[in-house]
């Protein structure tokens, strides 16, 4: 199961990546053919997909490796104990958070199966599937970083 998990992982930093490079060369072809007068509305379309995908997908790898801003300036003072018991209900909020996100998302995604964009045939469900995929990883990583904390409880 941890492979799996870690396989998961490594393809949503590659998806993520790639994702960023085509968005970026999306955007700067699009500005080069405005340049010469030429529009190509899907570019535009194509890179607003590509955008939701890379930011919530750069959201949940940010937030599995601890790299998501926190604010600690009150916690800090208090015990260690206290700390902890903060880092384990705040884990517990996102996971509710995300749970919620998880199951609005995939009613948004069903309601939107049927809206296309209008330069392209594919779905705009694609777009707010980003969300349901990156919720869910992100309850799963939350779960994990909840675990490791009680399993730490002790320690340091």
């Amino acid at each position: 199961m941890r492979k799996l998990y870690h396989t998961l992982c490594k393809a949503e930093v590659a998806v993520c990546g790639v994702g960023f490079v085509f968005l970026v060369i999306f955007v700067f072809m699009a500005a080069i053919l405005r340049f010469f007068r030429i529009s190509m509305s899907w570019n535009i379309d194509l890179a607003m997909l590509l955008l939701a995908w890379t930011a919530f997908l750069g959201a949940d790898i940010a937030w599995r490796a601890g790299q998501l801003v926190g604010i600690d300036i009150v916690t800090r003072q208090f015990p260690r104990v206290v700390q902890k018991l903060f880092t384990i209900v705040i884990y517990i909020l996102v996971t509710l958070a995300m749970i919620v996100i998880l199951v609005f998302g995939i009613r948004l995604a069903w309601t939107e199966r049927i809206r296309t964009y209008q330069s392209m045939p594919i779905p705009y469900s694609l777009v707010t599937l980003s969300l349901v995929v990156t919720a869910s990883s992100m309850v799963v990583s939350t779960i994990l970083k909840i675990k490791r904390a009680i399993i730490n409880w002790n320690k340091e």
